[in-house]
C-alpha cells in the first residue's frame, strides 16, 4: 500500500466503504463488486484498496481472530506479524516481570503492541516505514494512551520506558513481495544493536525459529513456539524477562491447549535403539530447542539414530510433544519395491516424510504411481548406515 492509496482510505468515506465491504471469502465476485461499488462513485483507487484490505481482513482471521475486521494491513506487515495469542504471551512477560511501560521497536502493523497495550502496558510503538506506522496507529486506536512514532530503532528516545521489544525486519523493505534475508548482519535494527539494549534494559527479541543457534547469547532464554505444528520464532528473553533455571524451553500451542518444554540447556541425546512398534515424530519446536533427548526419556523411548529426530518404543505414549505413528512395516529404501508394496495394500493417499536422506518426497511421490483407497503414512529415513521406509499409520 502506497502512502496516497492509505490516506484515500482513512477517509470518513473510504473507511465507511471498507467496514460496509461483506466478509471476503474465495467465492467472492471481486468483478462484480467492483462494478458495483464503481457505480456508487467510488474511485477506482479507492475500490481497490477497500477491496485489497477486505481480502487481508480475511487472511488475517487466523491470526488475530475477530480483531482482523477492524484492523488494517499490507500483505508483507500481515506475513510477519505475531498471531495474536502468542503476542499475548509476549505481553505476559513483561507483567509477571513487574515492568509497566514498552518501546516496541520494529512494530510492523501492531500485533504485539496491541497486546501489550491489551496487557495495561504503556506502549511506544515505532516503525521505520511511513505507512506501517500509520496503519498500527490505526490499529492501535482502542488503546488512546499507546504512542505510535515513525523512525528507526536507533534513533528512538528509551528514557521514558522500563523494557523493550524487538522484532528486527528478517525481509528486503516493502509492503508486498518482499524476501527473506538470508544474514542476520543484514537484519534491521541489527542483532548487535538489539543485543546492546538487553545489556541495559530487560529485553525480548523475535526471531526466526531457524535463527543460528551460535548466536544466541548464554545470557538469555530462548523460547522456540510451534502453533498446531508450525514452528513460529524463537523469542530470546533478558533480565528479569528470562525464567530462572531456564536457557532452552518449547512451548507448543495446539487447539486443545499450551504444553511446554524447559531446560538450563540443550539437552543430551538418549540412548540409540532399534525400531519399535511404534515411531515418534518430535515437534519442530522440541527439535529446535534440541530437548528431543528429555522428550524420549520422559515417554520412555530411544532415537532410531543419533543425527535423526525420530525416536521409537514397544508401548504407546501419547504426548503432545510429538505425533504418534504406529509401525505397518520396514522397508530397503527402493522405489520400485515401494510402489509394489502401496499397491498391494491399495495405498492412494500417502503422507511422506523424510530425515537424513536426499530426497525430493514430491518427485518421490510420482515415482510410486499411487492408487487405491487407502492412507498412510511412509518415513524415509536412515537407520544408521541402512537407507530405510518405514510405513506407518497415525495414531
Amino acid at each position: 500500500m502506497e502512502s496516497a492509496e492509505l490516506r484515500e482510505l482513512l477517509t470518513p468515506e473510504g473507511v465507511a466503504l471498507l467496514d460496509s465491504l461483506p466478509a471476503y471469502t474465495s467465492n467472492t465476485d471481486v468483478l462484480k463488486m467492483v462494478a458495483h461499488l464503481r457505480k456508487d462513485g467510488n474511485s477506482a483507487s479507492l475500490v481497490a484498496t477497500a477491496l485489497t484490505q477486505a481480502k487481508l481482513r480475511g487472511k488475517a482471521g487466523a491470526k488475530f481472530g475477530d480483531f482482523a475486521q477492524r484492523m488494517l494491513f499490507t500483505e508483507a506487515g500481515l506475513e510477519q506479524a505475531t498471531r495474536l495469542p502468542v503476542a499475548a504471551l509476549h505481553a505476559g512477560r513483561y507483567v509477571r516481570a513487574g515492568l509497566t511501560s514498552v518501546a516496541d521497536l520494529g512494530c510492523g502493523i501492531g500485533a504485539d503492541a496491541l497486546a501489550f497495550a491489551g496487557a495495561g502496558l504503556q506502549v511506544h510503538a515505532v516503525d521505520a516505514d511511513e505507512v506501517t506506522a500509520a496503519i498500527t496507529t490505526y490499529n492501535l486506536a482502542p488503546f488512546p494512551e499507546a504512542k505510535v512514532s515513525h523512525g528507526t530503532a536507533e534513533e528512538t528516545d528509551l528514557s521514558d520506558v522500563e523494557s523493550v521489544y524487538l522484532d528486527p525486519a528478517r525481509r528486503t523493505s516493502g509492503h508486498t513481495n518482499t524476501n527473506r534475508l538470508a544474514n542476520s548482519e543484514d537484519y534491521s535494527p541489527s542483532l548487535d544493536f538489539a543485543f546492546g539494549l538487553a545489556d541495559k534494559l530487560p529485553t525480548g527479541i523475535k526471531l526466526g525459529p531457524g535463527f543460528d543457534r551460535e548466536q544466541i547469547p548464554d545470557t538469555c532464554e530462548a523460547q522456540w513456539i510451534s502453533v498446531n505444528g508450525d514452528v513460529v520464532e524463537v523469542g530470546l528473553w533478558f533480565g528479569p524477562l528470562k525464567r530462572d533455571g531456564i536457557s532452552r524451553a518449547a512451548l507448543v500451542i495446539h487447539n486443545d491447549g499450551m504444553h511446554e518444554l524447559t531446560s538450563a540447556a540443550d539437552s543430551e541425546d538418549a540412548e540409540v535403539g532399534e525400531l519399535g512398534k511404534f515411531l515418534y515424530e518430535p515437534d519442530g519446536a522440541v527439535i529446535r530447542a534440541r530437548l528431543i533427548g528429555d522428550l524420549a526419556r520422559s515417554i520412555g523411548a530411544h532415537m532410531l539414530d543419533e543425527h535423526i529426530a525420530y525416536m521409537s518404543s514397544d508401548v504407546e505414549v501419547s504426548t503432545p510433544f510429538a505425533s504418534t505413528f504406529e509401525v505397518v512395516e520396514e522397508f530397503a529404501l527402493d522405489v520400485k519395491v515401494l510402489a509394489k508394496e502401496l499397491k498391494t495394500r491399495g495405498i492412494g493417499t500417502l503422507e511422506i516424510k523424510k530425515r537424513g536422506v536426499d530426497i525430493d518426497p514430491a518427485e518421490f511421490r510420482k515415482r510410486l504411481s499411487l492408487s487405491g483407497k487407502s492412507s498412510a503414512t511412509l518415513f524415509l529415513t536412515r537407520l544408521g548406515e541402512r537407507r530405510v521406509a518405514i510405513l506407518a499409520q497415525r495414531v
